[in-house]
């Protein structure tokens, strides 16, 4: 990679930072995206190819460590001091982008909502006992970006792309637009359900509380604090 050739610091931050999908790949791990497959679930427009040099980027420059995983193949990718410290930047970024960018049609992946869901802003209080499984279809995708399932189990929920089996307790027919609008609270499900934006059917105990699964608050970034290789 060319250096800008300055010394001031916000250039020689944005050698590191300013490249193409860097800050989400920083920002999935700051949200407990600790695998490379969970982090490439969190930018699914992102070719794997990239996302590893990203990944291998980011190790040499001390933003992130990576570590063999304790048990089976692959590793597990942590922030160092050096990462931990921007999650101040990404909140102001995020604040930034929030009131001065529109979201557009284009900006409606209902996978990354789910995706986003599980990883911040969860309600495990609210989730059910027993193994749970909700599907979910969204017509306006494209069909590889149509179908999703929320797997409940053991206290905790996770976005599976492909049917972890089981009968769905619910199933959730919505619009890409009008569920990106609930997830960020900019939508009532009430107003959703009756005006067939949003549709559900299934099991009442599950149907009429799953919208307070979702905390659908803005989390501010509190990266880990497990203890890191020091930055470079």
């Amino acid at each position: 990679m060319r250096s800008y050739g300055q010394y001031c610091p916000i250039a020689r931050a944005s050698e590191i930072l300013a490249e193409r999908w860097t800050p989400l790949v920083i920002r999935n791990v700051m949200m407990g995206a600790d695998t490379f497959t969970d982090i490439a679930h969190g930018v699914p427009q992102m070719s794997r190819s990239v996302l590893a040099t990203r990944l291998a980027q980011l190790e040499r420059f001390g933003v992130l460590v990576r570590t063999p995983k304790q048990v089976g193949r692959g590793s597990r990718y942590a922030l160092t001091d050096a990462g931990r410290d921007l999650a101040t930047v990404l909140d102001e970024f995020g604040r930034w982008g929030e009131r001065w960018v529109e979201i557009g049609p284009e900006m409606t992946d209902p996978g990354f909502a789910l995706w986003a869901w599980c990883h911040a802003q969860l309600d495990t209080a609210q989730l059910p006992h027993e193994r749970t499984v909700v599907a979910f279809c969204f017509p306006d995708q494209p069909m590889g970006n149509r179908y999703y399932w929320l797997l409940v189990d053991a206290g905790d929920a996770e976005v599976c792309y492909s049917d972890p089996g089981g009968e769905p307790a619910a199933e959730v027919v919505a619009d890409s637009t009008a569920f990106i609008a609930w997830h960020r609270g900019q939508l009532p499900w009430s107003r959703a359900l009756a005006t067939g934006r949003i549709r559900i059917a299934g099991d009442r105990s599950v149907t009429a509380v799953l919208p307070r699964w979702n905390r659908r608050t803005d989390v501010p970034f509190s990266p880990p604090t497990t203890a890191n290789a020091p930055a470079r």
